[in-house]
């Protein structure tokens, strides 16, 4: 059986935004969990992308897998592109290229200088290619990232139609176990992505399919979140790593341990 996966990071220009990633001396061990290493992307590097996706930071799903957005943030907006009629032409890059750690370590350095230079060099080598449609941003602090860059030259001379969309796991984050305040976070999170699509379709002129927009209702239904495809995997990887079901958690019984260890489990559904 011939598989597709991602053929990652060998050819120019990526190789080299690669090969000269920032480290510790630019993203702090103490608010960031460098020992993890950076996660790059997630979707098409050869230009055919037409919409760019600006993400947070990696979890621990994506700290396995080395792709970002693969977990159930990454489900919703596999889904959220769906219904733009996108299903292979995006790319998605983060605001932090480390997942961050502890609380507020992501506020206190959304203006470094260096952690913006580099981002703001994979969004310059990927609107390149010119066949960008439209962008959205991810939380407030993707929001805070793209602004950066619009105040740069080239984000100056660049205007693409855009949108601040909530968080896809804002709901949880917010709620804090409480389920009525969950099932109000997530009709107020798909009202906004409703909004959003609305104004984002009719840019996309190049869509996968066209297919008429068909909204969210108030709550998620079966369809409204999408596997991860396996063209956007590394070769190899395992078709579990890119389901619907979580198979990751931070385990430990100290802060410390909790930091270091990421407990992997295959869902039922595949294991022999």
């Amino acid at each position: 059986m011939v598989r597709d996966f991602d053929p990652g990071y060998g050819k120019a220009p990526f190789r080299a935004l690669c090969a000269d990633y920032p480290g510790e001396e630019v993203y702090p061990p103490a608010d960031f969990r460098t020992e993890w290493g950076p996660i790059f992307h997630r979707g098409r590097l050869d230009g055919s992308a037409r919409v760019l996706i600006l993400g947070q930071d990696p979890a621990q799903h994506e700290s396995i897998s080395r792709r970002i957005l693969v977990g159930e943030a990454g489900q919703r907006i596999q889904g959220f592109l769906a219904k733009l009629g996108i299903d292979r032409s995006y790319v998605l890059i983060n605001t932090y290229l480390y997942s961050v750690y502890g609380q507020g370590g992501g506020n206190r350095h959304k203006d470094d200088p260096q952690i913006a230079a580099y981002r703001n060099r994979w969004i310059e080598t990927i609107l390149a290619s010119r066949k960008i449609e439209a962008v959205a941003a991810l939380g407030m602090l993707a929001d805070h990232a793209w602004q950066i860059w619009k105040k740069t030259p080239k984000g100056q001379a660049t205007n693409l139609p855009y949108v601040h969309i909530t968080h896809p796991t804002q709901p949880e984050s917010s709620s804090g176990g409480d389920a009525a305040k969950h099932a109000a976070a997530i009709k107020a999170m798909l009202a906004n992505w409703n909004t959003a699509l609305t104004a984002l379709k009719p840019s996309i002129s190049h869509p996968d399919r066209i297919i008429a927009l068909q909204l969210y209702g108030t709550e998620f239904k079966a369809g409204d979140d999408v596997e991860i495809p396996e063209m956007d995997m590394p070769a190899g990887a395992p078709p579990w790593m890119r389901g619907l079901a979580s198979w990751s958690r931070r385990t430990g019984s100290t802060p410390a341990l909790k930091r270091a260890t990421i407990t992997v489990t295959v869902p039922k559904a595949f294991r022999r």
